[in-house]
């Protein structure tokens, strides 16, 4: 993922946990907050100790990234993004993981309607 579609910094996350709104289902939390001069979103991604070890919260987020990359076209462009990972994701294949995230950004209203069908 290139750079200027990452969040990186503490006080950027702190910004979205404060002032974006969210939305849960059983595997990931999803933290939004509109910037309307931004061109392209951003994503955070927060896999807690809790989850497993460093070889499974990185294939966690490798799993999120691969699944953004191919929602990339479909996604509001406005908003920077934060996903924390909960337990039930240490179980999850890719193909799983896309599912859930495609939830959550679908009932958040991120996903655009047009091309939402081929999901």
């Amino acid at each position: 993922m290139k750079k200027e579609y990452r969040i990186k910094k503490n006080e950027e996350f702190q910004q979205v946990f404060k002032n974006g709104k969210s939305f849960a289902n059983r595997q990931l939390v999803l933290y939004y907050l509109k910037k309307e001069k931004q061109e392209h979103f951003r994503i955070g991604l927060s896999v807690s100790k809790r989850i497993g070890v460093a070889v499974l919260r990185n294939q966690i987020k490798r799993y999120l990234r691969q699944a953004f990359h191919e929602l990339e076209d479909t996604i509001d462009p406005r908003y920077d993004l934060v996903i924390i990972a909960r337990k039930p994701t240490k179980d999850m294949d890719f193909h799983q993981m896309k599912k859930s995230l495609t939830h959550v950004l679908s009932k958040s209203r991120l996903l655009s309607k047009e091309k939402k069908s081929k999901i």
